[in-house]
């Protein structure tokens, strides 16, 4: 079943358990969940979605965190599952508005977010650490944490206790049998809350639509192990920021084949620092160089670690790619390899950069074309496998666009959960949970909330249409000045262009009739300015359309004398 329409819910009944995601069910980033049950709410999650090329302007998008600003006193916690963007990106927006929210999460993940936290400066916040097997309260939420293994070490799946009844949200996880860290997800404890009988299961979606079971990480070592046998020049490896594990595979085969290694962009400085000192990292003595020292190294002696896997625009490997880098000009030969997956709706961004790499004499390496990338999310098989062994009584796909969410949907139904007890939900929904029972009983705003440079909020869509308009088919303003007491005139219209036409004499055509719309409107006794304006704009609106095909913003100005 799947909820639509804004549809206010009714009140909470005592003894239920509501539900309501508010990012993540569409997306492929700001996840975020709210759990309610006695006037109490726990958070899981809270993470950022990145913009695509039509949300100009825009730095980050944030869950709708608007629905539960004023009930920001009754929250309990906030679980985070692990430490990549889209779990703990919006974690410093939520604290600008109550800092003393208990962060609960593993070592790891605390680690990353304590990062932000300080780079925000807030002050205040309570980490409270917890590992797998672990236990914890907060208000009336009984927690217990479980290993999953995921594409950042120390990932966590979370059960929730209430008297309404168990929920198992899984976070992100995949089930590697020989992960790099030899951290397996414990399907021994999802199997044992099968027995004890799992009310909701709220589970991982993102590769709902593909066979089989997802490969195991330690596959891509023959492709990186090419890769260094084989480039007599740099080498450039793009990751995720938070991929601790490719970062070890590429250090180890750094060290292997006698290269040093130099991390590029900020946040991969910030995160390797953390996960070497705490432990997650192995970096040998003597491997890592700081970046200003790389040209002390021949070619084949280096290897370059770096932000831009997703073609970000501002990133490390984009300006390689635009040749704007201050430090690092790519040249014929090196060979750079994008270690990632292609989240969705960045494909035109990465294959620009891809081009740009191409075009500098650079040989890429990317999923397409090699192992260099496997994914950190469950398969079709894994996911059959979890059904099977849970045996959940209700189950919300999470995590994913809406084709993810019903494919798991599906998968949840071939495996014996009822149709009507395995609900498609979009953010916003609302999922009340009673006697076994899940099922949508409303729906609020959950809308973006964009990030724009210091500003959050202020940016609505309207905002982003005017910009895209502006983008794409340009700017005219016109100015005239008219009497309305004499009824004329006086001067212009004038009229100018940006990013529409090159000469601006193609609007001799169209000034007369701009000219003729405005005098009969001034002879008809119009005058109130605004509506002269709009006089102007439709002619000159109609025109372009008429003659170039093309909508673009038109500012019109009438200056009375």
């Amino acid at each position: 079943m799947a909820a639509s329409s804004l549809q206010t819910p009714p009140k909470l009944k005592s003894g239920n358990l509501r539900i309501i995601p508010l990012g993540g069910l569409g997306d492929v980033g700001r996840n975020m969940a709210v759990l309610e049950y006695g006037g109490q709410l726990l958070l899981i999650d809270c993470g950022v979605l990145f913009p695509e090329d039509d949300h100009p302007g825009v730095d980050l998008i944030l869950p709708g965190l608007d629905a539960i600003a004023h009930r920001l006193d009754d929250i309990a916690g906030l679980v985070l599952t692990h430490g990549h963007e889209d779990h703990i990106g919006a974690v410093p927006y939520l604290l600008k508005q109550r800092a003393d929210i208990p962060l609960i999460g593993s070592k790891l993940t605390l680690a990353l977010v304590q990062e932000k936290i300080r780079e925000h400066r807030i002050r205040g916040a309570r980490p409270r650490e917890v590992t797998a097997e672990s236990t914890f309260t907060a208000g009336p939420f009984e927690l217990e944490f479980i290993a999953v293994n995921h594409s950042i070490p120390d990932a966590l799946a979370v059960a929730v206790r209430t008297p309404a009844g168990l929920v198992l949200h899984t976070g992100d996880f995949k089930m590697d049998q020989l992960p790099l860290d030899g951290r397996l997800t414990d399907l021994r404890a999802f199997a044992r809350l099968g027995e004890e009988g799992v009310d909701l299961l709220m589970i991982d979606s993102t590769n709902s639509e593909v066979p089989g079971f997802t490969t195991p990480e330690k596959d891509i070592n023959p492709a990186l192990q090419r890769v260094f046998s084989t480039s007599k020049q740099r080498v450039i490896v793009a990751c995720f920021a938070s991929h601790v594990h490719r970062v070890q595979q590429v250090m180890d085969a750094a060290v292997l084949h006698g290269r040093k290694v130099v991390y590029v962009g900020r946040s991969m400085l910030r995160n390797m620092g953390v996960a070497r000192d705490l432990g997650y990292l192995k970096v040998p003595e003597n491997t890592l160089i700081e970046l200003r020292d790389i040209d002390n190294y021949r070619p084949d002696q280096v290897v370059i670690i770096s932000t831009g896997s997703q073609g970000e625009p501002l990133s490390a490997l984009a300006r390689m790619a635009n040749k704007e880098h201050p430090v690092i000009s790519l040249k014929s030969g090196d060979t750079v390899v994008l270690a990632s997956s292609l989240v969705p709706g960045n494909e035109n961004a990465v294959y620009r950069v891809i081009n740009g790499l191409s075009r500098l004499g650079a040989q890429v390496v990317h999923r397409g074309n090699a192992l260099v990338h496997v994914s950190g999310h469950a398969s079709a098989g894994e996911l059959l496998y979890c059904y099977n062994i849970i045996k959940p009584k209700n189950v919300m796909p999470v995590h994913g666009e809406i084709r993810h969410l019903i494919a798991n949907g599906d998968l949840a139904i071939a495996t014996g959960v009822p149709p009507e007890r395995t609900i498609i939900a979009e953010d916003g929904a609302v999922i009340d949970l009673a006697k076994g029972v899940a099922r949508v009983t409303g729906k609020i705003d959950a809308g973006y909330i964009f990030v724009d440079g210091s500003t959050v909020g202020d940016i609505s869509e309207d905002a982003l249409t005017d910009r895209r308009i502006l983008g794409e088919e340009g700017f005219i303003s016109v100015i005239a000045v008219v009497n309305t007491h004499a009824q004329k005139i006086v001067s212009g219209p004038d009229i100018h262009a940006r990013g529409f036409v090159e000469d601006e004499s193609v609007f001799e055509e169209v000034r007369p009739l701009i000219v003729s719309a405005l005098e009969d409107a001034l002879r008809d006794g119009v005058d109130d300015i605004h509506r002269l304006q709009q006089v102007m704009r439709r002619q000159l609106g109609k025109w372009v359309s008429d003659t170039h095909r093309r909508r673009p913003m038109i500012i019109p100005l009438v200056i009375p004398t």
